[in-house]
């Protein structure tokens, strides 16, 4: 099955949850600016056992550790030239684990394509020209390296989420395009998720997210989220979330904490659920208790 058909079928898709905030707590080195990218250099045993932890408690999509192997990130580590292959080595360890872990069972992998800058940071968004060109590569990039869809995730304006968006969607792959909000529930940009769903939606996505929100107040810009969606002309497959537990540094980029349980998530994601969340996961700070968590929820 078709990771397009599988979006679908009214059962709820899990994703996984965090990879880089987990190869901290193993204790590989996260340290800026490569963040999780260090461990395809590093650890790439790490990496495979992460992603193979994830599969065994249930996650149906693996996401690639290529949060930060597109070109600019790589850069500033003076690893520019080698965007293309730490790509297609982060999408080879996710094969990987999921041969190892859930043979012959359908588990699918997501390419994550994020922003060019700091999540927390719209300021710094590059321009709408670099932002085309650069996401254009790494969208690329995805598809060579053999994504089966492509998560443009924690989005923090709309006009980085369109780039991203357009550019994914060129490949041909299917395309879920999540956004980041702060506490007032609002993009960082200060925009509202309703008109990022807006602006996304005529662009063909199979659906729409939040992520990297506190999982305790995620489900206020998830609601307004699931409102816009329901309202587009152009149908969209699904909603959903995956939040964060914890808080972020200035070193290696988050903080781990154990504010939420994995069966308090778990309670969190029922409520999720109820509003129509359709994919559920975890992001910074989860680990792979929280997906078994959700799971055995979903089961």
């Amino acid at each position: 099955m078709t990771i397009l058909k599988r979006l679908t079928h009214k059962r709820p898709i899990l994703l996984d949850g965090a990879t880089g905030t987990e190869l901290d707590r193993r204790g590989v080195n996260t340290a800026l600016p490569l963040w999780s990218a260090r461990a395809l250099l590093e650890a790439p045993a790490v990496l495979q056992q992460i992603h193979a932890d994830y599969a065994r408690a249930g996650a149906e999509v693996l996401t690639a550790n290529t949060f930060r192997t597109h070109r600019r990130s790589l850069v500033a580590a003076g690893l520019g030239h080698q965007a293309a292959a730490l790509t297609a080595q982060a999408v080879a360890v996710a094969r990987a684990a999921i041969a190892e872990a859930r043979p012959g069972r359908a588990v699918y992998v997501a390419g994550s394509q994020a922003p060019l800058e700091d999540c927390y940071s719209p300021e710094l968004a590059p321009s709408p020209a670099e932002c085309e060109a650069e996401h254009a590569e790494m969208a690329q990039h995805l598809a060579a390296a053999g994504v089966d869809l492509i998560l443009v995730e924690t989005m923090n304006t709309i006009r980085e989420a369109v780039a991203a968006t357009r550019a994914a969607r060129a490949t041909g792959l299917p395309v879920l395009t999540s956004f980041v909000c702060r506490s007032d529930h609002a993009l960082f940009s200060g925009e509202r998720v309703s008109d990022a769903v807006r602006a996304v939606a005529s662009l063909g996505v199979a659906g729409v997210l939040i992520n990297c929100t506190p999982s305790t107040t995620i489900h206020t810009p998830f609601a307004e989220l699931q409102a816009a969606a329901r309202a587009q002309p152009a149908r969209l497959l699904v909603t959903g979330l995956y939040a964060n537990i914890g808080h972020t540094n200035a070193v290696t980029g988050w903080t781990n904490t154990a504010d939420v349980s994995p069966l308090e998530y778990a309670r969190l994601a029922t409520g999720w659920l109820r509003l129509g969340a359709r994919v559920i996961g975890g992001c910074c700070g989860t680990t792979p208790a929280h997906i078994a968590a959700l799971r055995v929820m979903l089961d």
